[in-house]
């Protein structure tokens, strides 16, 4: 009777032990960060223009007040 139960035990140790081993190892790969790439304003060279159309305004209109006569 021992032997028989000694041979079952051993049995189901074997057979618990392949199902506990079944899947082998996780392997995690992690992915790499996406770029973000920043687009330039459309709207980029108004400001500038602006600026620009305003020095002109002031250098073309100049000082146009009179002198006084004495």
């Amino acid at each position: 009777m021992k032997k028989i139960v000694a041979t079952l035990l051993s049995g189901a140790f074997a057979l618990s032990s392949t199902a506990a081993m079944a899947g082998g190892p996780v392997v995690v790969v992690e992915e790499g960060q996406p770029e973000v790439v920043a687009e330039s304003p459309r709207s980029g060279w108004i400001v500038p223009v602006v600026v620009g159309l305003v020095v002109l305004c002031a250098i073309a209109c100049g000082n146009d007040d009179e002198e006084v006569p004495e």
